[in-house]
């Protein structure tokens, strides 16, 4: 069962700041397509994949940002790269969800097995070597982490995040200072662009799950 982390993660200032904190999801891949729970596999985006992340181009052309991070995994980086990123910098805490012995797996295959099974409440079991996987609130913790990191950046300009669904869902879900399995109400497609940012000082969600047309 997951713990989740239930702290608040305030801005620095108390002034609203005047950038945005612009969430790109990576473009499909082959598991992705399948449905396949793809966590730590280092799998490269598909040709549609490709297109997706290229598309995402016309979605943040007219922004300048003070930061641009990306998870190490390929898939995030590629998509970066075709977003028309630039100086990209890597944040190993923006990589996805370990979902243990779940890797690799569909929800219909784990719900087989588990029936009425869900990442949010459920979590996931061990690697089959031992290894635990991540707990909702393990990644909630690492989301936290690069909050931290970014809102004094976003006194500068806007920042960019390129990961994983089910991070960003997460991540989405501490910025509203919800625990992290709030993620589950904020579905997230591949090839996304989402933004998050201020209110009268206080955080919101000002767009969610923008696709190209």
């Amino acid at each position: 069962m997951t713990t989740d982390t239930v702290d608040t993660v305030d801005s620095v200032d108390t002034e609203q700041p005047p950038g945005e904190l612009v969430l790109l999801r990576h473009g499909a891949t082959e598991w992705s397509a399948s449905g396949k729970h793809t966590g730590r596999t280092d799998v490269p985006l598909s040709p549609l994949g490709e297109q997706q992340a290229a598309r995402v181009a016309s979605l943040i052309a007219d922004r300048t940002f003070a930061l641009v991070l990306a998870s190490p995994l390929v898939r995030a980086q590629e998509t970066a790269q075709l977003a028309g990123l630039s100086h990209i910098e890597t944040d190993a805490n923006l990589v996805e969800w370990d979902y243990g012995g779940y890797e690799g797996l569909t929800t219909a295959q784990i719900r087989a097995i588990l029936p009425g099974w869900s990442l949010w409440r459920d979590g996931v079991p061990a690697h089959g070597d031992g290894r635990p996987g991540e707990t909702a609130a393990d990644v909630g913790g690492r989301a936290d982490r690069v909050i931290a990191r970014v809102l004094p950046m976003l006194g500068r300009g806007d920042v960019a995040l390129v990961s994983h669904g089910h991070f960003l869902r997460v991540l989405a879900a501490r910025w509203l200072s919800l625990a992290p399995t709030g993620g589950a109400m904020l579905a997230l497609d591949t090839g996304s662009v989402s933004v998050l940012g201020f209110e009268h000082g206080a955080h919101v969600v000002r767009h969610w799950n923008l696709l190209p047309s």
